[in-house]
């Protein structure tokens, strides 16, 4: 075992994210002290029973007290008033980071709020599953995933190095990116798939008389991997919505574009320009999978993948 990087780490918002970090913090030795919180007295209890952290609490102040790396894991639209509440305890030279899935909004709230001294690096980690809470964490989470920085124009070198270095530890890839860039890229790849999912399923409710026998009874078919991705959390995904609009947006309206062409192409019986499409769709399969991001196995690798809740 390695000797611990941090002293003291603060888990702001104990989810699926959080949970995680509190476990592979825990394999690898990574703190001495790990304080857990979060506003529901119940999930904080979950969080105890499964003996998460060291320190428990509902006051975030309390939590982030003389903790030398704070991680904020709470729904986007939460993160300025986190980042208002915590800021007095936050101590000189500690290292205040997020996993939001979004950046731009989270900087524009936290940053007015961050104390000279504290090291405000921005993060997200992809990685996640449609669990949510202190049992859906599971340690190896964010192993062969990308964490990604959006580091201010300022930042210290040395507090990005260190928590890289964290985020290795944790099993994670580095890469570094501009807030905008990042939101325009997430939203095609994590957000746009996400709301195509929760449409579909939601059209699919619409007809009840259907919801209730046919569709739940076939749903073996593709209809089913969009549920999965529906069943994502709630206020995080309204959430990401408002706060990544503008590209979201954007990323709507090319769907749209496509979505017409494909329209046209199964209108007029143009199966050459419907089968350029479903191979070049293909390869983009074969590229993850080459690119270590899933595997070629059944059920798109879930079953072989999946993994208990773990104290």
């Amino acid at each position: 075992m390695t000797s611990p990087m941090f002293e003291k780490i603060a888990l702001v918002g104990i989810g699926l994210i959080g949970s995680s970090l509190a476990r592979v913090i825990r394999r690898e030795g990574l703190a001495r002290h790990v304080a857990i919180s979060t506003r529901s007295v119940a999930t904080l209890e979950r969080a105890e029973e499964l003996g998460l952290g060291d320190s428990y609490t509902t006051d975030a102040k309390e939590a982030v007290r003389d903790a030398d790396l704070v991680i904020v894991s709470v729904p986007v639209g939460s993160s300025g008033a986190v980042a208002q509440e915590i800021a007095p305890a936050l101590k000189k030279g500690a290292i205040l980071t997020d996993v939001g899935s979004t950046k731009a909004s989270v900087i524009a709230q936290m940053q007015p709020h961050v104390p000279d001294g504290v090291h405000f690096i921005p993060g997200h980690p992809l990685a996640g599953t449609e669990k949510s809470g202190p049992d859906a964490g599971f340690a190896d989470l964010f192993d062969n995933r990308w964490c990604i920085f959006t580091p201010l124009p300022d930042a210290d070198a040395g507090a990005l190095e260190r928590l890289s270095e964290f985020w290795r530890r944790c099993g994670a890839n580095i890469d570094t990116m501009d807030p905008q860039h990042h939101d325009m890229t997430l939203a095609i790849v994590s957000h746009l798939p996400h709301i195509i999912a929760y449409n579909i399923v939601g059209t699919a409710d619409d007809l009840e008389s259907v919801t209730k026998t046919e569709v739940i009874k076939y749903s073996a078919s593709g209809f089913r991997d969009f549920t999965r991705l529906a069943a994502s959390d709630p206020t995080m995904w309204r959430d990401v919505c408002l706060h990544n609009k503008d590209a979201i947006l954007e990323m709507l309206a090319r769907f749209s574009e496509d979505l017409a062409f494909l329209q046209r192409a199964i209108r007029w019986g143009d199966g050459d320009k419907l089968f350029d499409l479903f191979t070049r769709t293909r390869a983009v399969r074969r590229s993850i999978i080459e690119a270590g991001q899933d595997i070629d196995a059944p059920d798109f690798g879930r079953q072989a993948v999946e993994h208990p809740a773990k104290a």
